[in-house]
């Protein structure tokens, strides 16, 4: 099955992960807004593109994250979740999961184009895993769900 057409071409490995700066919303309480420059030279990133809240496949893989948060957090890599929904929506969502990473809200879909994810002529990403590392490159490229297990071999590997 191939993805929609992305209005941009996706991010390929080895290139540098374009900045963002967006509200966030983490466990249960909004939480200002969130950098990539955050986590620069402390953590790896796991930005992980989904089409849209509190449906089935994008409910399977944000609680997956949540189920294995620490186990990422020992490796120093912080997942996160990244939809063109807003804050309510992911406020909503996060309460009816208990999902305890960062919801980051693309409305109008700004970070998604740079990334290569947005469908064009919709207000939805596809479904894709972006793992930056610690100086802000991109490692690997995922579409689709890729497994916990996959994702925290290769962070692993990031040092």
């Amino acid at each position: 099955m191939t993805s929609p057409q992305a209005t941009t071409e996706l991010l390929k490995e080895g290139d540098k992960a374009p900045a963002f700066d967006l509200p966030a919303f983490v466990g249960s309480q909004a939480a200002g807004n969130i950098k990539l420059a955050d986590f620069t030279g402390k953590k790896n990133v796991i930005l992980a593109f989904y089409p849209k809240d509190d449906t089935p496949g994008c409910t399977k893989e944000m609680c997956a994250f949540s189920e294995d948060l620490a186990k990422f957090e020992e490796l120093h890599t912080q997942p996160l979740g990244i939809s063109c929904d807003n804050v309510d929506s992911h406020g909503k969502f996060a309460g009816k999961y208990s999902l305890k990473q960062p919801l980051l809200a693309d409305v109008g879909g700004v970070t998604g184009k740079a990334y290569g994810t947005v469908i064009e002529g919709k207000a939805t990403a596809n479904r894709v895993t972006f793992v930056i590392d610690k100086s802000g490159v991109v490692r690997k490229v995922i579409e689709g769900m890729p497994t916990n297990a996959d994702l925290l071999e290769l962070v692993k590997t990031l040092a």
